[in-house]
């Protein structure tokens, strides 16, 4: 069972993010994206009307026509520990626990700020929700795929592939294989210290020094 959570950035144009939207059996949308996905559901669908399964968040982007006409399937949070993409991966995760991928679109561009605080949330929800480590979990949009590790891992990425690293945490040492310039030297105390680098191999590895957290980001 696949699931695309839909946030309120840009929504994506090109075929291969609107297809993860198509094939989905889950579809929900973060409060103020419902409108962008109504816009472009034709599109999407070929014609056809596929309304999400669920409307997540504080509803303080959502107009009140809106909120009648959706009201069954209004998810509504009011606490703001957590941003609304955040209260749909828990709302995702509690009703719908066999769901195996979770492909989460519209979380970038428009503002910055939003931008920066979904991609790195990808690294949290292994803490927040353990149960998606064994998930596929990734944030697609027209321009790159991002996803999270927390630990070693093996990736087919296709030589040529543009691949940037990630890490909070300054203790971590990651070494890799497959990679134009190592990271092994790499202390992850700034974002951009494992950024613009190559697969120049069709599988790369990326072997942590311990089990931490990382996003992984593929243009």
């Amino acid at each position: 069972m696949t699931a695309a959570i839909i946030c309120n950035g840009e929504f994506p144009r090109k075929p291969f993010p609107r297809y993860l939207i198509a094939a989905a059996d889950i579809v929900i949308c973060c409060d103020g994206a419902l409108r962008a996905y109504l816009r472009a559901m034709p599109s999407v669908f070929g014609g056809r009307e596929r309304l999400p399964d669920a409307v997540v968040g504080d509803m303080d982007s959502l107009s009140p026509a809106l909120r009648e006409q959706f009201s069954n399937r209004i998810v509504h949070y009011e606490e703001q520990d957590y941003n609304d993409q955040t209260k749909a991966v828990r709302y995702l995760l509690d009703r719908w626990p066999q769901v195996s991928e979770i492909h989460i679109l519209g979380a970038t561009g428009k503002r910055t700020d939003h931008t920066i605080g979904n991609v790195s949330l990808l690294m949290e929800y292994g803490r927040l929700f353990p149960q998606v480590r064994d998930k596929v979990l990734d944030m697609v949009s027209d321009n790159e795929t991002m996803f999270p590790l927390w630990d070693t891992a093996t990736l087919s990425v296709g030589i040529g592939r543009k691949v940037s690293v990630f890490s909070p945490d300054n203790t971590l040492k990651i070494k890799s294989a497959g990679l134009e310039y190592s990271t092994e030297n790499v202390i992850f105390d700034n974002w951009w210290k494992a950024t613009l680098n190559k697969a120049v191999t069709d599988e790369i590895t990326l072997e942590f020094s311990h089990p931490s957290m990382a996003l992984v980001c593929l243009d």
